[in-house]
């Protein structure tokens, strides 16, 4: 079956907003884990703009499964081998980004990498590396040794419903879930995912999980959590 790992980056931006106590991200995480969210995924941003170092702690203390987003740092690394985290998921990350933009680059800074992962490793973590669907990056990150990774979905929901680019962009994505899988590689997919265009995403095979945060958290202010993370795994159970 299909998991889905519930972001709740978002609920923290809202609290960040007025530099409050509320809505408290470890909250929003139980109602995911009581409507029936596989995991929980936290993005620990260098500048700190949503999710706080005191987030990740009650999060890590009180999930069944955490999922840590994080930049390729000597400060994440520290952090994520002290607090020990399900999953660790390596991404690329900007200051001035809105949200991640693309992939991490695997080839042209293989052996960081590659420590990252042993060090991670070293701590019982699970470790996931979010790439863009290329096959150069795919066979780079089998040699890492990590064991899963995330493809970036974000192209695709970035082109219009029924349009050849999009199509072009789901054949991409079914093509190397395909390719990873073949070399052992066990596949997630995030970034962009909503309501509408899971029906495609489900299209791409071999998936594990699904790591969707915004569309959720949107919904969520109109439906509340559970509801809206209830519709999100029914529309994945067609998978």
């Amino acid at each position: 079956m299909l998991k889905l790992g519930v972001n709740i980056d978002h609920v923290a931006t809202l609290r960040q907003a007025r530099l409050g106590v509320e809505p408290r991200p470890l909250e929003a995480a139980l109602i995911c884990e009581e409507a029936g969210a596989w995991g929980i995924t936290a993005h620990l941003r260098e500048d700190r703009r949503h999710i706080q170092d005191a987030d990740m702690v009650e999060l890590v203390e009180n999930v069944q499964k955490l999922n840590m987003e994080m930049a390729l740092t000597d400060e994440m690394l520290q952090i994520a081998t002290k607090l020990k985290p399900n999953s660790c998921c390596i991404v690329p990350e900007k200051r001035q980004e809105l949200t991640t933009e693309g992939g991490l680059e695997v080839v042209n800074n293989f052996e960081n990498i590659c420590a990252a992962v042993k060090r991670l490793h070293d701590n019982e973590i699970i470790v996931s590396l979010f790439i863009d669907p290329v096959a150069e990056q795919i066979a780079a990150a089998v040699e890492s040794g990590a064991e899963y990774i995330e493809l970036h979905t974000g192209t695709f929901a970035n082109t219009k419903a029924g349009s050849s680019e999009r199509k072009e962009e789901l054949s991409r994505l079914m093509e190397m879930a395909e390719y990873a899988t073949n070399l052992g590689l066990k596949v997630n997919a995030g970034h962009g995912i909503d309501y509408e265009n899971i029906e495609d995403i489900l299209k791409i095979p071999h998936l594990h999980e699904l790591n969707i945060g915004h569309s959720i958290v949107s919904h969520a202010v109109m439906v509340g959590m559970k509801q809206a993370v209830s519709e999100m795994i029914d529309l994945m159970k067609k998978y």
